[in-house]
């Protein structure tokens, strides 16, 4: 049997910055990959086209109905699913509106499922089992590029006519070839060979977080910085919704508390109805209008 070939791929490259990592001090260890970690910002500066793009071609889904499907293996497939389950407690998402998919199911995430990132037909189950359609969008993630799973996973969405993008940490990949909107972020060698969870997990990380945040922002879920469509499900998140209308409004706190909890702890509401000086159920109108919008709310 052929062996697979991983030279030609940088994120599999020996950094040569970090080639006596063993004998250095624990001070220049933890040096070293702060310094290599310096440059993932700016691979992913170079992308921020590629990212915007797909922000936009997101929220236009996702007014359609169209769900964000996240798909990958291993410490991609992880970044995924930890990026989608941020999403209901930050923005109220419905939770099936934001998925991430990880080669082995749900098990991989805590435990390596050996063998399944090498499986595309088992991607295509998986996407056939929550019935992707034309309005989702895919997101096949992995650092090298060329994850079977992965790529098969984008090969059957396409078939759907869902749309596709990928992110990718080598140039030129079969993954990005495969892709509709391909996202790459060219990391380098890692500080440990091949250990992808370095700098191609932070990029990637980065990367989903701006998928998602500008997404949502774009979908109304915030008023200027202020995430005003939080779900308050413990007394952290009540504190900050407090803190959120009293810091919109200019009111003080024990203003911004009755008011919330006049709203039924929606902060929006709270906020527009202040503003306003409306009772809660215009505000809601108000809002229901505008498409959420808090500025074009008060702005009507």
């Amino acid at each position: 049997m052929d062996r697979l070939d991983l030279s030609a791929l940088t994120t599999e490259a020996r950094n040569p910055r970090t080639e006596e990592l063993d004998a250095m001090s624990t001070l220049d260890l933890v040096r070293a990959m702060n310094d290599e970690d310096r440059g993932v910002a700016d691979a992913v500066a170079a992308a921020l086209p590629q990212i915007a793009a797909v922000v936009d071609k997101i929220a236009v889904q996702m007014r359609k109905g169209g769900r964000l499907l996240y798909v990958g293996a291993g410490t991609s497939g992880r970044l995924g699913v930890l990026d989608a389950a941020e999403c209901p407690p930050t923005f109220s998402a419905d939770p099936r509106a934001v998925v991430g998919l990880i080669a082995g199911g749900s098990d991989a995430f805590l435990q390596a499922v050996e063998g399944a990132e090498d499986d595309p037909a088992l991607a295509a189950a998986d996407l056939e089992r929550i019935d992707v359609r034309e309005k989702d969008i895919v997101v096949g993630i992995a650092a090298s590029g060329r994850t079977p799973y992965v790529i098969g996973a984008l090969r059957y969405a396409a078939k759907q006519n869902a749309t596709t993008v990928s992110i990718t940490c080598n140039p030129g990949s079969p993954l990005a070839a495969a892709a509709q909107l391909p996202i790459e972020v060219p990391t380098g060698p890692e500080v440990v060979t091949g250990s992808t969870r370095l700098k191609a997990g932070t990029a990637t990380k980065m990367v989903l977080n701006m998928l998602t945040t500008g997404a949502f922002v774009r979908l109304n879920k915030t008023y200027g910085n202020l995430m005003v469509d939080l779900q308050a499900s413990n007394e952290k998140l009540v504190a900050r919704s407090i803190n959120m209308v009293a810091t919109a409004t200019g009111s003080d706190h024990a203003t911004a508390e009755r008011a919330l909890a006049d709203c039924d702890g929606e902060v929006k509401t709270a906020i527009v109805s202040l503003l306003k000086r409306v009772d809660p159920a215009q505000a809601r109108t108000l809002l229901f209008h505008c498409v959420g919008s808090v500025r074009d709310a008060l702005d009507s």
